[in-house]
């Protein structure tokens, strides 16, 4: 089970109530049973794959997902930062929660410096992963929360906060999450070599048939798109690939957005981009914090996912080192037929765009 980051754990009241202790394990027990009622599939190590709500999600995340739904209730201040799996969603974490906080933290002194960013800003599923309803409402406004859920599985509310939405090409999503989760079945499992791991072609057939963790991915962007287009004061919709080429720009349209903008003094005096710099990349992944396992206490962790699984390459176009032209034509033709019509493209990242590119 996730650890609750420190900071967070004064929404967890202790000791807790007979009373409460009860109340609680009745709601997570009722949320249990469903898992027995709904398709399950066992194919996408090391997770099994749960059918619900049209969504496959870690099954161990059920009774988790019913609970967000049930009792998540964010603050109009609050933000919610959401994307598919490996799809930029610890750079979102750092570049969000610096941007926040500038007035509290030097960048001498900085706890992204010295915490990893998932511990910084933690994950609902996280939060709500402890068999008790998380008393989220004593935490400071704003606070600024992380899920990969679609947004058909948030509960209504979610609205009243700011969302914001980070998206990638299928193809870089695809690559990263194979490889990220290949790697946690091989740490699982005990194996001693990558060819013990998830194969990479049966990995891309699931993927393609829109069967991977919080997927459907096209169902994922879609959900978060419209919402962007029906409520713009609501959700804020970025694509990673623009954010790589223009990360200042994309950061002063964060502050906007999260009603922190920079001020004049603050752009002249380059803050935009000395925090640009404190989230890169190879700034955060070659702090020692997010390098290796976990260390709690002294000792170090056995969990199976450490801060650097987190960390892979973090670059634009990388799938062309793994899919082959016939893979990657398909994923794109995929792509553009689940989202004909709804003004969402990757059309400057085809296999068809990077082929004919490289022949210029």
């Amino acid at each position: 089970m996730a650890s609750i980051p420190p900071a967070f754990s004064q929404c967890f009241p202790s000791p807790k109530t007979q009373e409460d202790n009860d109340r609680d394990e009745e709601i997570y027990k009722s949320y249990d049973n469903l898992t027995s009622q709904l398709p399950i599939l066992h194919h996408w190590p090391p997770f099994s794959l749960i059918h619900y709500q049209s969504c496959w999600i870690p099954n161990v995340l059920l009774p988790i997902t019913v609970a967000i739904q049930s009792y998540f209730n964010p603050r109009p201040a609050d933000i919610l930062l959401v994307t598919n799996p490996k799809s930029g969603t610890t750079w979102l974490k750092a570049l969000a929660f610096a941007t926040l906080h500038r007035h509290t933290y030097s960048l001498s002194n900085h706890p992204l410096l010295t915490t990893t960013p998932h511990d910084c800003v933690p994950f609902l599923e996280t939060l709500f992963n402890h068999r008790t309803i998380p008393h989220l409402n004593i935490l400071p406004s704003p606070t600024i929360f992380t899920t990969h859920l679609p947004l058909s599985l948030l509960p209504k509310s979610v609205l009243s906060c700011r969302i914001v939405y980070l998206c990638r090409d299928p193809k870089d999503t695809f690559v990263s999450l194979w490889s990220f989760t290949e790697r946690m079945s091989i740490s699982l499992s005990g194996a001693t070599n990558r060819n013990e791991g998830f194969e990479f072609n049966k990995a891309f057939q699931l993927f393609s048939q829109g069967i991977a963790p919080f997927g459907p991915f096209w169902d994922h962007e879609l959900g978060y798109w419209n919402g962007s287009l029906r409520r713009p004061e609501k959700v804020l919709f970025l694509r990673y690939e623009k954010m790589m080429e223009d990360p200042v720009n994309h950061l002063r349209r964060l502050a906007e957005f999260m009603g922190c903008p920079f001020s004049t003094e603050e752009e002249r005096d380059g803050v935009m981009e000395d925090l640009v710099g404190l989230c890169s990349f190879d700034k955060l992944s070659n702090l020692e914090v997010n390098k290796g396992a976990v260390n709690i206490d002294g000792e170090t962790s056995k969990a199976p996912v450490a801060p650097d699984y987190y960390f892979r390459k973090g670059k634009v176009g990388d799938w062309v080192n793994y899919l082959s032209i016939e893979m990657a034509e398909k994923l794109d033709a995929i792509t553009k037929e689940k989202l004909h019509g709804s003004g969402l493209s990757f059309e400057t990242s085809t296999a068809a765009s990077i082929c004919a590119s490289s022949q210029v």
